[in-house]
Order: structure tokens, then sequence, then C-alpha cells
């Protein structure tokens, strides 16, 4: 995992481990640009956008597994917040594929995604969990979450359901997050090499609440419970909910 840096002071760390020379970003003004917008749905909220470029002129020596040296291309990570489109539910930034500067820097990965505004609406202790994520890559690298699921040609349109998932963890501390279930556990990864413009909406179908009761004790057979919306309880084994009966659940309701 990538930790957040602030710009200025990976560039002062960087700049005096080594040489002189200067690792800021600096896209010029005419990079070809990609632009990302997100459609956000009501009760939820656009995540900033981590973003991730590379340079194949600055490297850095990292080591394998053995301790054997090696050098690796350096990266730089910013993070950007889409910006409101009106009064409307598009959020949008652009990217530019250049990141310019003396390690002529290339976009590399976006990671970015919606999750819950306001978490306490579930219960004044709950906090914001995972899903609801994609992670868009440029190049033939892994983004820090690793490799790609998907191969995309031209341009990206991502369109995918959600459902809310309320869930307590006893060990290790207890805890009551609202995570977003959905075809992934956290991000939906993308390679897509030619594309300018990414275009994710989210579906949230925020009647059909699917909640989950972690395990309180490390013992063979002990199993975290879900709920789903028909009041049907799981305890199979599984550390995410059933994606394929939360559809089957709601669609069944639908069609009454």
């Amino acid at each position: 995992m990538i930790k957040k840096i602030p710009l200025a002071i990976m560039t002062t760390v960087v700049s005096l481990s080594g040489c002189a020379k200067d690792y800021s970003l600096a896209p010029p003004a005419d990079s070809e640009k990609v632009t990302v917008t997100v459609k956000v749905p009501k009760d939820l909220t656009a995540r900033p956008m981590q973003v991730i470029y590379r340079s194949t002129i600055c490297t850095f020596t990292d080591h394998t597994a053995m301790g054997k040296p090696y050098q690796r291309d350096d990266y730089q990570r910013t993070d950007i917040w889409p910006v409101r489109q009106g009064q409307g539910d598009l959020y949008r930034a652009e990217l530019p594929m250049d990141g310019g500067g003396a390690c002529q820097w290339r976009l590399s990965n976006v990671t970015f995604g919606v999750v819950y505004a306001d978490p306490t609406r579930f219960g004044e202790s709950v906090v914001v969990g995972g899903g609801g994520g994609i992670v868009v890559i440029f190049d033939q690298n892994n983004s820090p979450r690793g490799g790609a699921d998907f191969q995309i040609d031209g341009d990206l349109m991502i369109k995918k359901d959600y459902y809310p998932w309320l869930k307590e963890n006893f060990l290790d501390g207890y805890v009551k997050r609202i995570s977003l279930a959905g075809e992934a556990s956290l991000y939906l990864k993308y390679q897509a090499l030619q594309a300018r413009q990414v275009f994710f909406e989210p579906i949230l179908h925020a009647n059909y609440l699917v909640t989950s009761e972690g395990t309180k004790v490390h013992k063979v057979g002990s199993f975290i419970k879900f709920t789903y919306p028909d009041g049907t309880v799981v305890a199979d084994g599984s550390h995410n909910p059933d994606l394929r009966k939360l559809q089957a659940i709601r669609l069944a309701a639908e069609n009454k």
C-alpha cells in the first residue's frame, strides 16, 4: 500500500536522498487529459481521487524477497477532489496524461469511488467501510491495489449495482461499519490503455440492507452471520454478502 505523503514532503525527501534533480510534478498546459466523471447517488459522496504518476527516467533501488537490489520506476501520488458540476449529481476531475517535470512523469493509474456521506445515519458509532471503489490503470504497471481484473479497449463506462452492508466486527476490538456490497469486496480494477473518458455510475439499492455479525471467538466452525433483506440468515463461511442473492431478492420484490 502506498502511504499518503504530501507532494512537497515527498519531493524534499527524494531530492535530499539522491541528487539535486527536481522530482516535482509539472503538467504542461497542453497535456492530453483523462476526464473521470462519477454520478453520485443520493446518500453517497465521491471520494478523493488518488492519482499515481510514474517515471522511467527517475528510478530508485528496491530489493527482491531475497534481498537482491534492483532499479524500478519512481512514482508520485497526488490526491484530487472531483468537482461537482452545477447542482447536479455529476462530479468530475481532469487528469493530465503528461505529468511533466524533469522526470517526465506519466499518468499510471487512478483510484476513486463512493462511500456513505453520513455513516451515523445507521447508528451513532457507525463508521465508513469499504466497497464502491474503482481502479483504472493506464499503463502496463500494476496499481497499488494490484493488477487489473478487466481489460478495456477505448473509453470506460462503468455501471454497477451496490447494496448497503452494515457489518459488526468483534475480534481485535469492536467496530461497526457501513460498506457497499457489490461485485468486488473493495475495488473493481480495469486496465484501459486508450481511455480518455472514464464514467462511473454506481446504482445504490438503498432499501435492501444486508447486515453481518462477525464471530466473537476464534473457533472452528464459527462463521460470519449474514442477514439478508428478506430475513434469510446465512453463515456458510463467506466473508462478503452474496451479490446474486441480493439481486434475486430485490428483483423478486420489484416484480410483485
